[in-house]
Parts: structure tokens; C-alpha cells; sequence
């Protein structure tokens, strides 16, 4: 059997693993149970009864935070040179099209987020043993294909973030960061369930939203109230 940590001993005394907390209640918690010394991230990973197998109940969608993940997102573009100034003047890291090709083609990916343009895509298809596994192939339901460059850099970088269930029917992702105020991470969360319970399939039968729990890098999982986060 794994060692249990002694920090990690004292986060499980202060709260009770088996038992299911209102959303409120299970935000402190987590804060109070992180010792991290870096700003850890803060998660959400949601159970959800649907097959994603089929095609009619795969979830994915795109949320903008209103209190943003709190990270650093870098943005490549890769576009024509008509469309080089927008992109810069709404923030984005790299831009540009050929040489970044040939770079990623050499395993270059040290970015978050590619947006690009419909007419560029035959060239990015060629990239997707690089970028599909690290999950940064643009993609025009997460909004990365676009002709509205500067928007969706802006969105990117303002909190926008997409997210897609796995093949175990869960949805896990980054919502903010520890150390912002409780408050916002609430209301992050809950914008986040929002989006998701409004994409349910129609296909789906049953309970939508099986388990709801939160955690920071490394924390243990806090299992909140679904009513709770739903109001």
C-alpha cells in the first residue's frame, strides 16, 4: 500500500471524504486542504451518465469563466499575412504560418491554444499526429477556426476555455487558480455546470449529472452537492 504524506494525513482530517458538501462549503474546503507552495490550479471533474462511445452523446463544449483560469495562456496563430495585425493587436503570442508549420512539423508545441482561419486548415491537417495527442488541434466547434481572429484570441485569453467528455463519461478541467477568493471560485463552477447541463443529449437517459467534485493539484477530491451547484 502507498505511503500517505503527512500534509496530505492532515488535509484528509479536516473534512469527511465520504460525505457530500454544498458547492460553498466545498470551495473552502479545498483551499484549506492545499499546501502546495506554487498557485495550484483548481479543478472540476464531473461524472456524467452518458456513452461518449456514440456519437449522439458525446458532451463538449467552450465556457468563458467570468473570473478567467487565472492562467497564463499562450496563443499561436497561424494565419495569412492579411490577417497578422489583428491577431497581434488582440494579444496573441506567435503569429504567423509557414515557419511555425515547419517548427511544429519538428515537434515544436510549447503553446496552449492555435487558432486559425478555414482556408489555412489543409495545411494544419498535416499536423495532427503532432498536435492531436497534446490536444491542441484547432477545431471549429471550439471556436479555433475562424475568420474572427482577434475575437477569438481575445476570448482565449479573457478565460474562454472548451472542454470534452472522456471515454469514462468525465469531464476534468482547470476552473481558476487556489488563490483566488472564494467567491470567484464559485461562481466560476457554476457557470462552468451551466454550460454543461445545457448540453445534455438528447439521447441520454437517466441521471445527466452522476458526481460532482472539486480538488487543486495534487489536493484530495471534494465530492459536492449537485443541487448545490444547479440552483
Amino acid at each position: 500500500m502507498a505511503k500517505i504524506s503527512k500534509k496530505r494525513k492532515e488535509a484528509f482530517a479536516k473534512f469527511d471524504k465520504n460525505k457530500v458538501y454544498p458547492l460553498t462549503e466545498a470551495v473552502k474546503i479545498v483551499k484549506d486542504i492545499t499546501y502546495t507552495k506554487f498557485d495550484a490550479s483548481f479543478d472540476i471533474d464531473v461524472r456524467l451518465g452518458v456513452d461518449p462511445r456514440k456519437a449522439n452523446q458525446m458532451v463538449r463544449g467552450i465556457v468563458t469563466l467570468p473570473h478567467g483560469t487565472g492562467k497564463v495562456v499562450r496563443v499561436l496563430v497561424l494565419c495569412t499575412p492579411d490577417k497578422e495585425a489583428e491577431a497581434k493587436a488582440a494579444g496573441a503570442d506567435y503569429v504567423g504560418l509557414d515557419e511555425y508549420v515547419d517548427k511544429i512539423k519538428k515537434g515544436w508545441t510549447d503553446v496552449d491554444v492555435i487558432i486559425t482561419m478555414p482556408s489555412v486548415m489543409p495545411k494544419i491537417g498535416a499536423l495532427g499526429k503532432v498536435l492531436g495527442p497534446r490536444g491542441l488541434m484547432p477545431n471549429p466547434k471550439a471556436g479555433t477556426v475562424t475568420m474572427e481572429i482577434g475575437k477569438a484570441v481575445a476570448d482565449v485569453k479573457a478565460g474562454k476555455i472548451d472542454f470534452k467528455v472522456d471515454k469514462f463519461g468525465i469531464i476534468h478541467s482547470g476552473i481558476g487558480k487556489i488563490n483566488f477568493d472564494a467567491e470567484k471560485l464559485v461562481e466560476n463552477t457554476r457557470e462552468m455546470m451551466s454550460t454543461i447541463i445545457k448540453l445534455k443529449p438528447t439521447a441520454a437517459k437517466g441521471t445527466y449529472i452522476k458526481s460532482i467534485y472539486l480538488s487543486s493539484t495534487m489536493s484530495p477530491g471534494v465530492q459536492v452537492d449537485v443541487k448545490s451547484v444547479t440552483l
